[in-house]
């Protein structure tokens, strides 16, 4: 061996120990996330279907990552205050976001000017549920059954109101669609989360509403509110009894809540991936199958593509529908 060779063999030696050496904290910043809690953002207020699904995930990832994965309710301007701040957020994921139907597959042709682009701006991570939209009414309104409710409204246009947890939010998008299909013509009235519509609707301030059996069981088997349809092709098992809109003569009706989980563009493909993996596996946790059962939930567990490819799908329906229903943000 010459002393050139060695000399070579010595440099590239150095090389490769000095390229490890380097790439080491990065190797291991990667592998050391989760480094501190999660914010997971939802952008409504307390007392919806999305809390309750966002909360029931978020117990099982934080005893599952083993640091505090903690739910923050952000709501304002149909999801756009809560989308913006997490767009802008580090992508390193330790912020993620509570995404669904309206934020990602309405808000972009109902709303002329949005701060940030939902397909380039944020990262899929999974599907987490979807949850049939149940439709109910005020017991004192004189209709037993879903034909009874839209011949009630018919004959009485613009005197009933129903309440939704903001614009864009899966109830506003169920009854615009019922809306267009039906021919009613109700006045809708946006709220800051299911909870605080809740509230008026069971009052009586309100009269009519679409949401998910989380937020509408209790108050529906307390004959509080009054069960009168449901959004998807099949009855749900909790509610036998209770029709789907299909079956009321719109065959081609089906509108059902779902929700997901983003992370901010540029957030490392590895941290993507554990994400969904462990959110899958929250979403097998005895827990959340237990909830989600008893909600009527359907869970998701999405790769990033499979979610992407959904969500793609879903605005293409919801454009449609948006323009033919000219549903405006109120």
């Amino acid at each position: 061996m010459t002393k050139s060779t060695y000399s070579r063999r010595q440099v590239l030696q150095a090389a490769a120990v000095a390229s490890a050496t380097i790439a080491a904290p990065a190797v291991l910043a990667q592998s050391a996330w989760p480094s501190k809690p999660i914010r997971f953002v939802v952008p409504f207020a307390p007392g919806g279907t999305s809390e309750i699904v966002a909360r029931s995930v978020a117990v099982e990832l934080t005893k599952q990552l083993g640091v505090s994965v903690f739910v923050e309710n952000k709501p304002g301007g149909a999801g756009v205050v809560a989308m913006q701040d997490v767009a802008k957020a580090a992508p390193d994921g330790h912020t993620i976001i509570l995404t669904h139907v309206g934020t990602l597959a309405v808000n972009p042709y109902m709303l002329d000017n949005q701060p940030y682009d939902v397909n380039k701006d944020f990262t899929p991570v999974t599907l987490l549920a979807k949850v049939p939209n149940v439709f109910v009414i005020h017991p004192d309104i004189p209709a037993k059954n879903f034909k009874e409710f839209v011949t009630y409204a018919k004959a009485n246009p613009g005197k009933l109101n129903y309440g939704s947890a903001g614009n864009a939010s899966a109830g506003h998008l169920a009854m615009e669609y019922l809306k267009l299909v039906t021919g009613m013509f109700i006045t809708h009235i946006p709220y800051r989360g299911t909870g605080p519509q809740l509230t008026d609707l069971l009052s009586g301030r309100t009269q009519a509403s679409s949401a998910g059996m989380p937020a509408l069981g209790a108050h529906i088997r307390s004959g509080k509110l009054r069960a009168i349809a449901v959004g998807t092709q099949k009855r749900i098992p909790s509610m036998p009894d209770v029709p789907t809109v299909a079956e009321m003569g719109f065959p081609n009706f089906e509108t059902s809540q779902w929700y997901g989980v983003h992370a901010p563009a540029g957030t490392p493909a590895d941290i993507v991936k554990r994400l969904q993996e462990e959110c899958q596996k929250a979403l097998s946790s005895s827990g959340v199958t237990a909830r989600f059962a008893t909600d009527n939930a359907v869970s998701g567990g999405y790769s990033s593509a499979e979610y992407a490819k959904f969500i793609a799908g879903e605005q293409k329906i919801w454009k449609d529908i948006v323009k033919r229903a000219s549903i405006k943000a109120d």
